[in-house]
């Protein structure tokens, strides 16, 4: 089936950037879009930024103008770049992967990684 790694979380200043990187192996013909979702502590887990299949990108308000997603087909990966971090960013990031309604893809439903912690202190 399909894996997602994430990588590039860690500890930053309120201000700061930092680049977060997942990268899909396995069947990964399943996946159509991509993107990131965060869990900060108590809280539900909620979409950052998504590339669906058709090329169309969405982010959350919260999010807007400071974080950018990119994907790469051919490499199996999505990038998510965040710039202007506050501690309001602080949060498990998740990769996520939507599968395509095919039964070999739907079998196990969505694909998520293992989750990547970003910390913003203040």
């Amino acid at each position: 089936q399909v894996q997602l790694v994430e990588s590039g979380g860690g500890l930053v200043q309120a201000g700061g950037s930092l680049r977060l990187s997942c990268t899909a192996s396995g069947d990964t013909i399943c996946i159509t879009d991509m993107g990131w979702y965060r869990q900060a502590q108590g809280k539900e887990r909620e979409l950052v930024a998504l590339v669906t299949s058709g090329g169309s990108i969405n982010y959350a308000d919260s999010v807007k103008g400071r974080f950018t997603i990119s994907r790469d087909d051919v490499k199996n990966t999505v990038d998510l770049q965040m710039d202007s971090l506050t501690p309001e960013d602080t949060a498990v990031y998740y990769c996520y992967g939507a599968p395509r309604p095919w039964g070999i893809c739907v079998i196990r439903g969505d694909y998520w990684g293992q989750g990547t912690q970003v910390t913003v202190s203040s």
